[in-house]
This record gives C-alpha cells, sequence and structure tokens, in this order.
C-alpha cells in the first residue's frame, strides 16, 4: 500500500473537511401542497406515489 510522502497539515484537512457540511434536505411538493421527502410516505396524507398506504386520523 502507498505511503504518503510529506503530513498534511491540520488547516489542509479542516478545509477539505468543511465541503461536507450538512445540507437542507430535497423536499416534494403533493398534490395538496404538503411537503414531504421524496421516495417516503407523506406523513400527513399517507399518501405514497398516487395511493393510499397507511390510514392517517
Amino acid at each position: 500500500m502507498g505511503q504518503p510522502k510529506r503530513k498534511n497539515s491540520k488547516q489542509r484537512s479542516h478545509k477539505r473537511r468543511g465541503a461536507h457540511r450538512f445540507a437542507e434536505p430535497q423536499l416534494s411538493k403533493d398534490r395538496d401542497g404538503t411537503l414531504f421527502m421524496p421516495h417516503h410516505v407523506n406523513p400527513t396524507t399517507g399518501m405514497y406515489r398516487g395511493r393510499q398506504v397507511i390510514e392517517v386520523e
């Protein structure tokens, strides 16, 4: 396995890791305008891909 030629500084590591910040979740809109995570069941309506999957009170 290859070995590094020189030590990476702490600043360089922090700069690289700074790009891996948290991103806000991408949300989809349902027909009624509620926001939900894509590829998940809409928790307010219980719909998934146009079908009623769970009963919501």
